[in-house]
């Protein structure tokens, strides 16, 4: 999955050793798993070249994505006649989101 970090996330982050992110829309902090139960524990972080970036391997109980999917990136992009075309690899879901995600 691909999400954002401030100073805090980042720091609650190598304190717990689950992963904690940023909702720029909610203006927020969220722990992975805190609502699915799904986390992150955190395995490994790595920094780009210029420190802008942050990769982390985790460990991921149960699903990542918010569509019920082990990742997020279960649609693949393959060349074809015609041009583009999505394929789904490794598309099913492991949870109900509506079920999990109660608005």
């Amino acid at each position: 999955m691909v999400a954002h970090m401030n100073e805090e996330a980042l720091r609650k982050t190598i304190v717990s050793g689950e992963a904690w992110y940023y909702s720029r829309s909610r203006k927020s902090l969220w722990r992975k798993g805190e609502t699915s139960g799904h986390v992150q524990r955190v395995v490994e972080m790595r920094l780009d070249c210029d420190q802008d970036a942050i990769w982390i391997r985790v460990e991921q109980t149960g699903a990542a994505c918010h569509t019920g999917r082990h990742s997020c990136f279960y649609r693949k992009i393959e060349k074809g006649e015609g041009g583009a075309r999505l394929s789904f690899v490794d598309a099913d879901r492991q949870f109900d989101p509506k079920a999990v995600y109660r608005k």
